[in-house]
């Protein structure tokens, strides 16, 4: 009879551990992977359409302006020359080729999503998306324009600018000037939001990642990727030293380390230090880091592990994350495409 009861007890108090156990807010559960992801991320807000009509129309423009490349000093290099739609954005290469075929120093990031960025460029040296777009126009290896003057005069010569200038910028007495130029392509660039299936997730829809997506989801979190690889776009909000735990070069292979923000602020304690990358796309915008050193996402996975966490992620662990990452992919917003270009004054 002691034996029975004694059984009972021991079944009775198992089955409230376990019981309290799938209760425990520290439970591994869907349910807790969700808040814990709702701690770390937030989803992606796509604005609706504009329906101002200035608005609207300096959105058009920049669109327009992002896929013209008669603005560069060699005719053939635009916007969209770096970050073409079948690529995400990004072009592929290790660093960007730009006017007459120059290099840049640093590779190009996608411009989905750049608008969740809290700066731009790996070493946050521009401000703002129009800040960018602007001062792209004289990048010696983008569009390599002597002065800003010299770049407008380009459109100048475009005769349909004239009133796509006006339009969005009612009022201007010159309306086709640089900072105009700016302000419209980083208008457009703002409408190039990618949610993905992550979006779901985040909004309580347990189904839309899989097993092993939720698995990678669990480590991210649990492993400190998103300590740095936060909020709606994962990533992006932030500077970090690439190697706090392991000098980042030795696990790429670059003979020459870019030194970063140093560079830009002159300060020793910025050293190494780059613009946390959004993880948005990454999947599909390889290769990675700034100088485009690793082509492949698990390899460029377990380099974050080692330099950043100090640890040596498994082959599991790696596989997981990476499912996870592409999770993180979105359908390339329906407004990314070259309209019918205008014709100079020779073509008319």
């Amino acid at each position: 009879m002691r034996s029975s009861s004694f059984f009972t007890v021991c079944v009775l108090v198992l089955f409230a551990a376990t019981t309290a156990r799938a209760e425990s807010p520290n439970a591994k559960t869907p349910q807790t992977l969700l808040e814990d992801a709702k701690r770390n991320f937030q989803p992606i807000a796509v604005p609706p359409a504009a329906s101002d009509p200035v608005a609207a129309a300096r959105i058009e423009l920049g669109r327009r302006l992002f896929f013209e490349n008669r603005v560069s000093m060699d005719g053939n290099v635009s916007c969209a020359h770096c970050h073409p739609p079948e690529k995400q954005a990004s072009d592929g290469l290790p660093k960007a080729i730009g006017v007459f075929g120059k290099e840049n120093p640093r590779n190009a990031p996608s411009v989905f999503n750049a608008a969740l960025n809290f700066k731009q460029h790996w070493r946050g040296d521009r401000e703002a998306l129009e800040d960018q777009a602007e001062k792209s126009l004289l990048g010696p290896a983008s569009f390599g324009n002597p002065d800003q003057a010299t770049a407008m005069s380009k459109l100048k010569a475009i005769p349909a600018y004239a009133d796509a200038f006006a339009k969005a910028f009612p009022g201007d007495k010159d309306p086709i000037n640089s900072k105009n130029w700016g302000v419209a392509v980083g208008a457009f660039e703002r409408t190039l939001l990618t949610p993905s299936k992550f979006d779901a997730f985040l909004a309580g829809d347990a189904s839309a990642l899989t097993n092993q997506e939720q698995a990678g989801l669990r480590k991210f979190i649990d492993l400190g990727c998103a300590s740095c690889h936060d909020g709606a776009g994962l990533g992006g909000n932030s500077f970090q030293k690439f190697g706090v735990a392991n000098d980042y070069w030795q696990e790429t292979g670059v003979g020459n380390p870019d030194k970063g923000r140093a560079d830009v602020t002159k300060n020793e304690a910025d050293l190494y230090v780059f613009k946390v990358a959004s993880l948005r796309n990454v999947a599909k915008t390889s290769p990675y880091f700034h100088d485009g050193s690793v082509t492949d996402l698990t390899k460029a996975v377990k380099i974050m592990g080692k330099t950043q966490l100090g640890q040596d992620l498994s082959d599991q662990d790696a596989a997981d994350i990476v499912a996870f990452l592409g999770a993180l992919t979105g359908p390339v917003p329906a407004n990314y495409s070259a309209p019918k270009r205008y014709p100079n004054a020779q073509e008319k």
